[in-house]
């Protein structure tokens, strides 16, 4: 190729500040062997999530994905962490969504970045020339923060995300796979030095201290689950009901840090604060045009429906009651109603036969056979008959 890749470097970097994209840089496509052995040791523990992509030969060597690649852009968008305005205070107590699913779902916004990038390049490089391209994000076959860490974006912290030096870890990544040799940029060495507190902060005990997770432990992955949560990981949540910033907000490079770049990053409050229990009964149409532009909808209304009883429980919110009572007379789906019986029982102090007689009748009417539907039941009924009397009872 006769083209003067460090000149094209530098009008790539000048052309991606125009695009908006705060950080970028550049790394081979060498592979990233040398996290096989841990990748491999975190699957045979048990620790992976499932959301992985699934082959780990494509996750470690660009070769196998890209035909004839020589290097790695990487970006990085920084994302707001502070809302400007709070939501209106009504009858119902809210929930919320991480920042990083606040204003539209990234995946599309740095899919457009990249796209224009890649656009500006090839006006760059002049359209003769044949460059290819291969753009990704988080989703994509590659792991971000190990292209991001060796292009000199930033560092991996304990807590495995990236951090960069300007904006924390409050950033979106992405990367493009491209034939053209740039000269790589320095990878950035780790500076966690001694400082323990995202691993002490993190409340189910889910990070392994060295940059590794237990994804099953993380409460991120548990309110993007399906099914029945494990009772352990519920009242962590509080009333968080897509995601987890905990080992974010206690890390010291992260203090101080709030960037409003992006418009389309900037927080609807009422969106990402929502009202708990109209969420409960919420249609699908509702649900895709209120919640639908966020990251936090990939995996549909029904684990945020669950994650919103847990919130009431862990809320103590009992004018709540009637309306849990309702989905487990009506909502159609077991998970549901089985997450609605433990709160109910949750956000009730005392004994309460016409209770215990509601749910046995409910327990009667699930008609399907998994057992940890039933023992939800049974657990709840157990619970709420060992309840100690009200003070005031006769």
């Amino acid at each position: 190729m006769d083209v003067n890749t460090d000149g094209l470097k530098q009008a790539i970097i000048t052309a991606s500040k125009a695009i908006g994209i705060d950080k970028i840089g550049f790394t081979t496509a060498a592979d990233f062997e040398r996290l096989r052995p841990s990748l491999v040791a975190q699957k045979a523990a048990g620790h992976t999530t499932g959301f992985e992509h699934q082959n780990l030969d494509e996750r470690l060597d660009p070769e196998l994905i890209f035909d004839q690649p020589r290097s790695i852009i990487a970006i990085a968008l920084a994302y707001p962490t502070k809302m400007a305005t709070r939501p209106p205070r009504t009858a119902y107590k809210r929930g919320q969504f991480a920042r990083a699913s606040w204003g539209n779902d990234y995946h599309t916004i740095l899919r457009e970045k990249m796209t224009t990038l890649i656009t500006q390049i090839e006006a760059l490089a002049n359209a003769d020339q044949q460059f290819r391209f291969k753009p990704m994000v988080d989703t994509g076959e590659l792991i971000d923060v190990a292209v991001a860490q060796r292009a000199g974006l930033g560092f991996i912290g304990r807590n495995g995300l990236l951090i960069t030096e300007e904006f924390g870890s409050y950033v979106y990544l992405g990367e493009i796979i491209t034939n053209i040799p740039f000269t790589p940029d320095q990878p950035s060495e780790n500076q966690c030095g001694t400082c323990q507190r995202c691993i002490t902060a993190c409340p189910p005990h889910a990070l392994l201290g060295d940059g590794r997770l237990n994804g099953q432990r993380c409460l991120s992955y548990q309110t993007q689950t399906k099914g029945l949560m494990p009772t352990e990981f519920r009242p962590m949540i509080r009333n968080v009901i897509y995601g987890c910033d905990i080992c974010q907000i206690v890390c010291p490079f992260n203090k101080g840090k709030d960037f409003h770049f992006h418009a389309e990053m900037e927080p609807d409050p009422d969106t990402t604060m929502p009202e708990l229990v109209p969420l409960l009964t919420v249609t699908n149409q509702t649900f895709k045009a209120k919640f639908g532009p966020l990251a936090g909808s990939w995996r549909g209304k029904k684990p945020l429906q669950r994650n919103a009883i847990i919130a009431l429980a862990n809320l103590h919110d009992q004018s709540a009651l009637p309306h849990l009572l309702a989905v487990i007379e009506h909502d159609v789906r077991p998970v549901i109603r089985a997450t609605a019986v433990w709160a109910v029982v949750e956000l009730t102090p005392y004994a309460n036969p016409e209770l215990v007689d509601f749910l046995q009748q409910a327990l009667a009417r699930e008609d399907h056979t998994d057992p940890n539907i039933l023992t939800e039941y049974q657990t709840a009924l157990t619970k709420l008959k060992n309840r100690p009397d009200h003070p005031n009872a006769d």
